[in-house]
């Protein structure tokens, strides 16, 4: 059954749930359910919120010479969350201070 179970379990995190869902849905601790899908050779997704995918023009401007901070205020989000937006979007950040 362990063997079904997981190959269930592996089913629906690939599909989208996630670990407290199956948990939930199949009467299971949180830890045993994670240990039965590393068990069928699952990737684990990241664990807490996702940064969230740069806006429209967010790159350009940065790529334009505008510093982390300057955009940042255009957008209207954080100096790290438009840091790790821009990371995200492959784009090479300048050494602090610097302007193209």
């Amino acid at each position: 059954m362990t063997n079904d179970l997981g190959g269930t379990l592996k089913r629906e995190y690939e599909g989208g749930a996630t670990i407290a869902d199956l948990a939930h849905q199949h009467g299971l601790t949180y830890y045993r359910t994670r240990t039965l899908l590393l068990a069928t050779g699952v990737t684990l997704r990241q664990e807490g919120p996702r940064t969230p995918t740069a806006p429209l023009g967010m790159v350009n401007a940065y790529e334009g010479g505008a510093t982390i901070h300057e955009v940042a205020a255009t957008f209207g989000c954080s100096y790290g969350v438009t840091r790790r937006m821009l990371l995200a979007a492959n784009v090479t950040l300048r050494p602090k201070g610097q302007r193209l």
